[in-house]
């Protein structure tokens, strides 16, 4: 039943924001009048600014968005949602305010059961099990790291193994690598920009202009074609 929209990230460089995955989002969303905005990884810019800037995206394909930052009961708001939106931002923020709103499970058991679930950046971070390949700051501590998990494996957004010159840190494949070898049930897709996931029932698609790379404990990493179905990960 579940029906997912899980993009890597908003906005492609030189680009008006959603603008790249406009189209894909307006068919989302066919036949949903209103959709619920969860705006919290945004916190620093502010929700009412957030709202704004998602309002003006999804106007030009003619869906109604309210955040649920509005609603002085946030749970009752949730509950009646024709549709989710979850913004991105800093993931360990969102779920903090998700766990402490009371919003994860009632968003969880809707997602599960159909209701539309969209999500970019942190907001595809909060459809896995846990947060723990996300790549933000650590700037509160969560309740939980629990996350939704709508689906079985990690997402890490913004996926690019690029490195610069000078630079010692790790590489972004040394530190999913970490996380596999402390997870090893775990899978881990690397999605780049502008790349999604599209989840209807049973079935899972990545969509996207260049490859993911896919991360299995006792496996050396493979690339994922766009197009490619990858419903055994569910």
């Amino acid at each position: 039943m579940k029906n997912l929209l899980l993009l890597s990230n908003s906005t492609n460089f030189g680009e008006p924001y959603l603008g790249w995955p406009q189209e894909h989002l307006a068919k989302f969303y066919e036949g949903v009048n209103e959709v619920l905005f969860i705006p919290f990884a945004g916190f620093a810019l502010g929700y009412d600014k957030y709202e704004d800037a998602v309002k003006k995206a999804f106007s030009k394909f003619n869906k109604k968005v309210v955040s649920v930052h509005q609603f002085e009961n946030m749970q009752e708001a949730a509950k009646n949602a024709e549709a989710f939106a979850v913004g991105g931002g800093n993931t360990f923020y969102l779920f903090q305010q998700m766990h402490h709103l009371g919003l994860m499970e009632i968003i969880k058991q809707k997602a599960e059961n159909g209701t539309p679930f969209a999500g970019w950046s942190a907001g595809s971070n909060i459809a896995c099990p846990s947060l723990k390949t996300s790549n933000d700051m650590p700037i509160v501590e969560p309740k939980s790291f629990d996350g939704l998990g709508l689906i079985n494996f990690q997402i890490n957004p913004h996926y690019t193994n690029k490195t610069i010159d000078g630079h010692g840190g790790e590489t972004r494949d040394q530190r999913i690598e970490e996380f596999i070898a402390a997870n090893q049930k775990t899978a881990v897709l690397g999605l780049p920009e502008a790349c999604l996931l599209r989840v209807e029932k049973n079935n899972l698609t990545f969509i996207g202009n260049s490859s993911a790379k896919l991360f299995l404990y006792g496996n050396e990493p493979k690339f994922v074609e766009p197009n490619s179905n990858l419903s055994y990960l569910l």
